[in-house]
């Protein structure tokens, strides 16, 4: 979604989407508006483009990425930049997380500060799984990742297989999509997955050193609650995937919930963190 260059507008953007031929264009844009309550269907048009292997193209454009020293995000098809560095190997298929947006940067930072060795960390909202496999390399003892979609999941697990980070270390549970926001994902992965709980994960409540959460604004609002209530009292809490100009709205929320809160920005985009309050219910 692009908003016009030099606009004093934000009521108009323009969204771009990529279709197979065979789909019915104009029944999706009309689902689509009527999803959202348009009394009119925007105006559209529809323009044919060659064939193309975007997996491919996506891996193109993915280089190494120094998050910071001694910190590198590396596809998995290319070799090390510093094989001495903590090396994180992905291959991210479409899903969203490959170290280059600024609110996965923004929480990598974090967390490489954060970490000492031996916290358990949950990551809402999976996506690549890179922030729960960062967290195991810098030196976390086990890490939980949650997801709605079925092939970030496939995605996470086949990176935790490329750090060789088995699943007593990294534990990735597909939950049903009213259970838990929809992720800040970018595309697909084939898997089959389907949405269970098989180790109680989703409820083990209060359980978790660090909580990060890299998803979208609505779902950070909404779902404040049900976050933080991972944390244990104390606990680091983390909200990222959210404009500078949206934290007025995170901080509101979540100062209920969080002390000693703090913000680091990255053009144009932020990360919120605080710890949880031990008494929070009663304020």
């Amino acid at each position: 979604m692009d908003e016009e260059d030099g606009s004093d507008s934000s009521d108009e953007i323009s969204i771009n989407s990529i279709f197979l031929p065979s789909e019915d264009v104009d029944a999706s844009v009309s689902s689509a508006a009527d999803s959202i309550g348009l009394k009119d269907v925007p105006e559209y048009d529809i323009k044919e483009c060659e064939q193309e292997d975007w997996v491919k193209k996506n891996q193109e454009s993915f280089h190494p990425v120094e998050v910071t020293e001694g910190l590198w995000i590396t596809p998995e098809w290319q070799t090390p930049p510093n094989a001495e560095a903590t090396n994180i190997i992905l291959n991210p298929g479409l899903a969203f997380g490959t170290g280059e947006h600024p609110t996965t940067r923004l929480c990598l930072l974090l967390l490489h500060d954060l970490i000492k060795g031996g916290e358990h960390l949950l990551d809402y909202g999976t996506g690549s799984g890179i922030l729960a496999i960062a967290a195991l390399k810098l030196g976390a003892a086990s890490a939980v990742g949650f997801d709605v979609d079925p092939q970030a999941v496939s995605s996470a697990r086949h990176n935790a297989a490329l750090n060789n980070i088995g699943s007593d270390k990294m534990k990735l549970e597909l939950v049903p999509s009213n259970f838990c926001p929809q992720t800040n994902n970018e595309g697909t992965h084939q898997d089959s997955g389907q949405p269970l709980d098989k180790q109680g994960l989703i409820s083990e409540t209060e359980k978790y050193d660090v909580v990060v959460a890299n998803i979208l604004l609505n779902p950070l609002l909404e779902l404040a609650d049900h976050i933080v209530s991972y944390a244990k009292p104390g606990a680091t809490v983390a909200v990222s995937g959210i404009l500078s100009d949206q934290l007025p709205l995170i901080r509101s929320r979540y100062s209920r919930f969080l002390e000693d809160i703090s913000v680091s920005e990255l053009d144009d985009w932020a990360c919120l963190s605080g710890r949880k309050k031990i008494n929070f219910n009663a304020d």
